[in-house]
């Protein structure tokens, strides 16, 4: 079967991307499929992530960004974006007519609005890496979150147009409405780890980029509260960006004993080992790949029920849902954990055995049923 992807451009370091190389890498390597990737924006720069040799790539030209970065006057830069796309439309039909693909599927970029006029015989997807509730939080500018709700409300007049919608989450689904064509399939966690930490570490660990999102700020309130109880243990939390609101948090609240704050990790397999519990506190989420690999790890879990994923994830016998943003309930389910070691080595197991499903085989072999699917192959 002959398949493409589109996207902007594969030399960033986002998961988005590299979920992409992995899937089309598999799909080629392991399943036989003829897999390429169609860029606008890659202006001949290496793939960021290791791809196999049997994917193409191909380019279009487009830049978008570059045309972007051009203009300063509103004017300009609308006009300059509208003939970027009416280039893209026709670069793109006759690169899709030629080559006759079975099924393209699209990364929701600057394809969205036009995709699927594009009559070539094929069948297109929508491939969908975040959470309807991620990209209006995400705002937090308030007229720009409005204006973003509204943009989104008429989302489903133009996903009615593809064959397929595919989501994450099963909660994320539930926020679109009655749209027939939706699926629901999640991403696979890159490496199922070869061992599983043995608990026996008074550590805690949280894992991400220190901004907004992950409420790091809301965790470090909570910890406050468990210091109190269990001066013993420790929190780690991982990430890259600006930490330095955080970092006079935890000053502020006398926790520069209990709390480090590390930057990101190349060995993070390391960090999940010598862990005995992992805590998300996001205030919103896709579906956080980060919690799937600590239970991989066999860490039990406590976890902000944040929009979207953790309700997806995790199961009461190894991960504690809380209400978002109450930090006295984050405390009180990590100290629920800590009072009970017994509890938490079975809670792990369990997290680590329930993690198997998200290994690349079996999700992949949901894409693979739902490409034959479509082409009643």
């Amino acid at each position: 079967m002959k398949i493409a992807y589109t996207i902007s451009g594969i030399y960033n370091s986002g998961g988005m991307e590299n979920i992409l190389l992995q899937k089309a890498s598999y799909l080629a390597d392991a399943l036989g499929y003829d897999v390429t990737i169609i860029t606008t924006d890659q202006q001949g720069k290496a793939p960021f992530f290791p791809i196999s040799q049997k994917v193409r790539l191909i380019d279009l030209g487009i830049n978008y960004n570059n045309e972007r970065e051009k203009h300063t006057s509103l004017i300009m830069t609308q006009l300059s974006y509208s003939a970027c796309k009416r280039k893209h439309f026709h670069a793109l039909r006759t690169l899709l007519l030629r080559e006759k693909f079975d099924i393209v599927i699209s990364l929701m970029d600057f394809d969205f609005g036009f995709l699927h006029r594009i009559k070539d015989g094929s069948r297109k997807i929508i491939e969908y890496h975040f959470s309807k509730y991620s990209k209006i939080l995400g705002e937090t500018n308030p007229l720009k979150r409005l204006l973003q709700k509204a943009r989104i409300a008429l989302w489903p007049l133009t996903l009615r147009k593809y064959d397929r919608f595919v989501v994450l989450t099963n909660e994320d689904c539930s926020q679109w409405g009655k749209l027939d064509n939706i699926s629901v399939i999640p991403n696979f966690i890159s490496r199922m780890p070869e061992r599983t930490s043995a608990l026996n570490k008074k550590r805690a660990i949280s894992v991400g980029r220190f901004d907004n999102q992950k409420g790091f700020d809301l965790l470090v309130d909570a910890w406050s509260k468990v210091a109190v109880k269990h001066p013993d243990w420790e929190l780690e939390i991982i990430g890259g960006g600006d930490h330095n609101h955080i970092h006079q948090l935890v000053e502020t609240k006398g926790l520069s004993k209990h709390i480090t704050l590390s930057p990101p990790a190349k060995d993070i397999t390391s960090h999940y080992l010598d862990s005995s519990l992992y805590v998300m506190s996001s205030r919103y989420e896709g579906l956080p790949l980060v919690l799937i690999e600590a239970m991989a790890h066999g860490l039990p879990i406590v976890s902000f029920a944040c929009p979207c994923g953790p309700s997806d994830v995790l199961k009461p016998d190894f991960g504690i849902l809380v209400e978002c943003y109450d930090t006295d309930k984050l405390a009180n389910a990590i100290i629920t954990w800590l009072n009970d070691h017994n509890q938490m080595k079975a809670g792990g197991q369990k997290a680590a055995k329930e993690a198997e499903n998200y290994a690349i085989k079996p999700i992949m072999s949901k894409w693979d049923a739902l490409f034959k699917q479509l082409t009643n192959a």
